[in-house]
């Protein structure tokens, strides 16, 4: 009985053993490719072996200048756990000999840490001097280091490689998978169920940028910025060049900048890193007046020659309108509305386009989206606060205030007015060969509406607040805006700050540079006496650098 009772379990152990024997063999032999493959689906981790960064360069009229470049570099490191309590002093007497370093903290840091990197970029006869020693302790290892040899010069585009090895800010940030390298694919190989993708890695070398940069114009652009701070104790400002018609950025200059080569003096305060051009929200002012009248010159509402009759006031729901300066006109053309930089002339025109149409308009030149510019974190404002359709809101809009848009997105509005109606994308690398399709143009006016208003903008420059921009034998066509800025978390404005700007291009006929000048908070009263002087200062250098023929003598 008891001998039928063990065969009995002997035969269950021995058919719970071939089930599992089959099981096995189902598992990792017949079914052993899809379960690979799915083993690798969930543990998609992958490592890459990186090839040199690529390089970021500018350029000048014949040559390449190069703005981010790599260098092979020395370090000396150490491995506390390695050196005996008993030799510790007397190394760090050595090295702080040979590093220039200070003893008593390296003694400390041989304490407390398993790896220390005690100094990078060291010299040849730094290194020589820590062979002769021969402490075995002691490392000298090879490593690449980012060098901006241009320093300060367009920091704002450029952005730094962070400690971490990843790019932040700027061209570095925007363009980080493009300049590091790294390329992964997908092997595939045919199993029992069909084909199975291995993720593999390649090793890439980064990808080098050319920049649409000009390095000269560059320069003098960040001089004229030193010299406003000197001159008009800017609290900051930025200076952008563009073509028009290909959106191709020529310059990009902020002040303050900073020296990526040196990021960590500047980290305490990270607003520097930014570029406000693409970054920065703020309320144009005046120099808005011309998107305006161009909406209303497309919908045939009003002519150049149309004209209006200005009381210095204008009452609307939710507050009155007043002219700069109290000013009052009389009788005016829509032509001596932007000349003049009237306050409610601008009104006028919004209120004969309509509502509902100004908000197209707006929304056709670009102010409510991303322009797309190659750099990292570009903002935009929604506007919610304009958009709930208030009159008010409208009419203060008209003029440029109560609303909201970045350097850029201003630039790229009036680039459709120069070029003859159409929204471009401004764009920082020369044909990108890693983007595929081209950038195509939006229609926002027609080419007549363009033409009128481009006679208008040369009127103002010729015989308005913005003639001090004129620069003999070229027509210039341009528009100033001397803004209140909002308080950050309450209604109203501050009494007595102000941004002032200036955007113009030339030959206005045939544009071929945009220039948009905006100072923050500069020491005089309107754009007339501060923004425009430097627009007409760099305008007056890039014809002579390009040797622009003369419109007439």
């Amino acid at each position: 009985m008891k001998n039928w009772r063990l065969n009995l379990l002997l035969i269950l152990f021995l058919g719970l053993g071939v089930l599992l024997l089959i099981r096995l063999f189902s598992l990792q032999i017949s079914k052993n490719d899809f379960y690979s493959a799915l083993a690798q689906g969930q543990q998609n981790i992958l490592e890459a072996v990186l090839g040199p960064r690529g390089k970021i360069f500018c350029h000048d009229k014949e040559n390449l200048i190069p703005l981010a470049i790599n260098l092979n570099s020395d370090f000396c490191y150490v491995i506390p756990l390695k050196i005996p309590q008993e030799k510790r002093e007397e190394i760090a007497q050595n090295l702080s000999q040979i590093l220039n370093l200070d003893e008593e903290q390296i003694l400390e840091k041989l304490e407390n840490e398993n790896f220390i990197k005690l100094k990078e970029n060291l010299s040849e006869s730094e290194v020589q001097e820590l062979r002769k020693i021969r402490l075995p302790e002691v490392y000298v290892g090879k490593e690449i280091l980012r060098s901006y040899p241009e320093k300060f010069l367009a920091s704002h585009v450029i952005g730094f490689l962070g400690a971490d090895q990843e790019g932040k800010y700027g061209i570095e940030s925007f363009y980080e998978e493009i300049l590091e390298g790294k390329e992964s694919f997908q092997k595939g190989e045919r199993g029992n169920f069909g084909y199975i993708f291995f993720p593999e890695i390649k090793e890439v070398a980064g990808e080098d940028l050319i920049l649409t940069l000009d390095y000269n114009i560059q320069y003098q652009a960040e001089k004229l910025l030193e010299e406003a701070k000197e001159q008009f104790s800017i609290e900051g400002g930025q200076i952008l060049v563009m073509n028009p018609e290909t959106g191709a950025i020529l310059t990009l200059a902020e002040f303050p900048n900073f020296d990526p080569n040196e990021y960590s003096e500047w980290s305490e305060d990270m607003e520097i890193f930014k570029s406000k051009v693409v970054q920065d929200l703020f309320e144009p002012g005046s120099v808005f007046k011309p998107i305006t009248v161009a909406a209303a010159l497309n919908e045939g509402k009003i002519t150049p020659e149309t004209t209006y009759y200005d009381t210095g006031q204008v009452r609307v729901p939710g507050g009155t309108i007043y002219n700069y300066n109290n000013a009052v006109w009389g009788e005016r053309t829509m032509t001596e509305v932007l000349e003049k930089s009237i306050n409610t002339g601008a009104v006028f025109v919004e209120k004969k386009l309509g509502h509902e149409n100004f908000l197209d308009y707006i929304e056709r030149f670009g102010i409510f989206e991303e322009t797309g510019i190659d750099l990292a974190s570009e903002v935009f404002s929604e506007n919610k606060e304009f958009k709930k359709g208030y009159e008010i809101n409208f009419a203060t809009a008209s003029f440029g205030q109560g609303i909201q848009m970045t350097p850029i997105q201003l630039a790229r509005a009036f680039a459709a007015v120069a070029n003859g109606g159409k929204l471009i994308w401004p764009h920082l690398v020369e044909e990108p060969s890693f983007l595929s399709g081209s950038y195509e143009s939006e229609e926002v006016i027609s080419q007549e509406t363009a033409s009128k208003l481009t006679e208008i903008l040369i009127s103002v420059v010729e015989n308005g607040f913005a003639n001090r921009a004129k620069v003999p034998g070229y027509y210039i066509a341009g528009k100033t805006g001397t803004a209140e800025v909002p308080f950050e978390h309450k209604r109203g404005y501050h009494k007595d700050r102000t941004i002032q700007t200036f955007v113009g291009f030339f030959p206005a006929f045939n544009p071929q540079f945009l220039v948009l000048i905006k100072l923050d908070n500069p020491r005089t009263k309107t754009a007339e006496y501060s923004a425009v002087p430097l627009f007409q200062k760099i305008a007056k250098y890039i014809i002579d650098y390009w040797q622009i023929p003369p419109d007439y003598e």
